[in-house]
């Protein structure tokens, strides 16, 4: 016995699908961007699928935060594009931080929910087009002789990624607010930035 399901045309169950996968995707961020912790119930309900359609676009709870978080991301580094990173590489450094942590802040919770469910390896490499932006900056400045040059560039760039997400682990925590995280943040990564004496 067929069913309308089994006759509908290719082209038809693609579409279907992709609608699906947006509905989930777009739930889940919003879900997970209210609570870490919500449930796979509360994501299928809000996406209007069941939780049968859900699992068979991502098979597990880590699969879908992965895609949330990485389609996040993404989104992410198309809003960076409009920061300007040239001129003087501390003033755009403050400038990449600030345009930066107003994405992280908003999306703190699913930091959290992805640091709680994703490999740190993975959440990492999510991060790699955005943070090409952050190597840039601390290149001009090297070259400038305002950074200093005895550390790997890659070392440095870790720093920045490593300050920006832990100030959001502290906001979370409840051991540091949101009002100067920017400013802290940059007051930091220019420290750790800074030319090192000649002995």
């Amino acid at each position: 016995m067929t069913t309308s399901a089994d006759t509908e045309p290719p082209g038809r169950k693609r579409a279907d699908a992709r609608r699906n996968i947006a509905a989930i995707l777009d739930a889940a961020q919003e879900c997970l961007v209210a609570d870490p912790d919500a449930n796979i119930s509360e994501i299928a309900k809000r996406a209007g699928v069941g939780r049968v359609t859900l699992y068979g676009h991502f098979p597990s709870r880590a699969d879908l935060i992965d895609a949330v978080f990485t389609r996040a991301v993404t989104e992410s580094d198309h809003i960076l594009d409009a920061v300007d990173i040239d001129g003087d590489p501390g003033q755009a450094l403050g400038r990449l931080v600030a345009a930066s942590w107003k994405i992280i802040d908003q999306f703190r919770a699913l930091l959290l929910a992805a640091q709680n469910h994703i490999p740190s390896e993975r959440i990492r490499a999510a991060h790699d087009r955005p943070l090409r932006r952050v190597r840039r900056i601390i290149e001009n400045g090297r070259s400038a002789g305002v950074f200093r040059d005895d550390l790997p560039v890659s070392w440095m760039v870790a720093v920045y990624h490593s300050v920006t997400h832990t100030a959001a682990t502290e906001i979370s925590a409840g051991r540091l607010t949101d009002r100067n995280a920017a400013t802290l943040i940059t007051t930091t990564l220019l420290a750790a930035y800074a030319p090192q004496p000649t002995p």
